[in-house]
């Protein structure tokens, strides 16, 4: 399925959040061409539907607040409907046909790197919004992204067991590209901290039963605390298998189901999970120091007041594209792929939903580990479970924003830039 998206109007609200100007001519150059697949239908739709409903959010507001570069965005997107192989051709399609300057693509770790073959070939830019470590390791010229990746994930859960004394893991994971990404991963963590793996098991994309996975577990000697490794509805019917069969190990999750849609999909039994997740989920529950908190709380309240639902995670994946994207153009001056190539690699100090990016030619996703925070389900809702935020830069003196009309040029004035008018104040991307 395909929709041509064309967004008039935009580009103040984020112009004023990096100090651009907003456009003062009429449109009269062809659209930015942004070309997306997503995965909106199919196993993964769990993260695609959040990041298409982003991305169109925003495309919209941008457009009727200036533009970028005096010129409007044109989002053409494709649904792979959780496919790979479909990618892969509607990926050719957008560069072939489309003409797109562009890619903010790449749900899931599979669907991205079948195309990251011909995005390198091409010449592209390409932001992934998945998730495993392999999109950006080994660095590739052409390709970034914006999620934490499976290692920080591994890293932070197996680090919080240890620290709680369980040392014995049972993982089970999901054969997807995501899934045997953080399989592999999680592996490698559990020698490095001195702990054992003492069952391994996974389970498909697709399959709606997992007790047969989790009774070997059950019978396993030893385990101490389980592990599970997946994304969409899996990691829900593992959690009420987990009830049923009455197992009452401590049970961790990755980041791949880090929404609120995996509390309702799993109901009582996600109680006492633990993951590690970005700040957009908490963004009422994070300190005033918090350099994230005024981003996640203005994308939170606006996506609400548009989709009336929930935001998740991965829809952060796509705001961070977004923004990271017209950082670049504006300091590109151009969408010259190259040009455009090298100003997303220079993106410094830029906070988003994800964390704080500062890329390097050597970091194609630029978040540090402390990005990550350590989440429990309690009462049906997300808790913070600790405030590991000082690493990274995190943990800073409040700067002089506000809500209120002055807001955005007071933080301009704090980042050094120069700030566009006061109805910038209320922009979506609050900064």
């Amino acid at each position: 399925m395909m929709k041509r998206l064309m967004q008039r109007a935009g580009g103040v609200a984020l112009s004023g959040v990096l100090g651009l100007m907003a456009a003062t001519t009429a449109y009269g150059a062809d659209p930015i061409l942004i070309g997306s697949v997503l995965s909106v239908t199919g196993p993964a739709a769990f993260l695609g539907d959040p990041e298409l409903k982003t991305l169109q959010l925003y495309v919209e507001k941008i457009n009727q607040e200036g533009g970028v570069l005096g010129r409007k965005l044109e989002l053409v997107h494709y649904d792979d409907g959780s496919d790979p192989n479909a990618a892969i051709g509607f990926t050719k399609r957008l560069i072939d046909s489309d003409k797109v300057d562009v890619l903010i693509s790449g749900t899931t770790t599979g669907s991205t790197m079948s195309v990251v073959p011909l995005v390198e070939r091409t010449g592209i830019p390409f932001i992934s919004l998945a998730g495993a470590a392999v999109v950006i390791e080994p660095v590739k010229k052409w390709v970034f992204k914006t999620s934490h990746t499976d290692r920080m994930a591994v890293e932070r859960a197996l680090n919080d067991m240890k620290k709680r004394g369980l040392t014995k893991v049972a993982l089970l994971s999901e054969t997807s590209g995501f899934g045997q990404s953080g399989r592999k991963e999680t592996e490698a963590v559990v020698k490095t901290l001195g702990m054992t793996l003492v069952a391994n098991e996974t389970y498909g994309a697709k399959d709606t039963d997992m007790t047969p996975q989790l009774t070997k577990i059950r019978n396993t000697p030893g385990v101490e605390a389980l592990y599970v490794f997946g994304l969409g509805q899996g990691p829900a019917i593992v959690n009420k298998n987990i009830r049923m069969l009455g197992l009452t190990l401590p049970v961790y999750h990755s980041h791949g189901v880090a929404s609120e849609e995996f509390i309702h999909l799993s109901g009582p039994a996600a109680e006492g999970v633990r993951l590690p997740a970005g700040a957009v989920l908490i963004p009422n529950k994070l300190p005033d120091g918090d350099r994230q908190k005024p981003v996640v709380a203005d994308f939170t309240r606006t996506y609400h007041d548009r989709y009336k639902e929930d935001v998740s995670t991965f829809g952060g994946h796509a705001y961070d594209a977004l923004l990271i994207l017209v950082d670049a153009l504006k300091r590109a001056n151009s969408t010259d792929r190259a040009k455009l190539r090298d100003a997303i690699e220079q993106t410094t100090d830029l906070v988003g939903a994800d964390g704080i990016f500062n890329m390097t030619p050597t970091d194609h996703m630029g978040l540090s580990a402390s990005a990550f925070r350590l989440l429990e389900v309690k009462n049906g809702d997300w808790v913070l479970i600790d405030w590991n935020m000082v690493q990274g830069g995190l943990a800073q003196p409040s700067p002089p924003w506000t809500r209120e009309a002055g807001g955005v040029r007071a933080l301009c004035a704090w980042r050094g830039l120069k700030a566009a008018s006061d109805p910038l104040a209320n922009s979506a991307f609050g900064y």
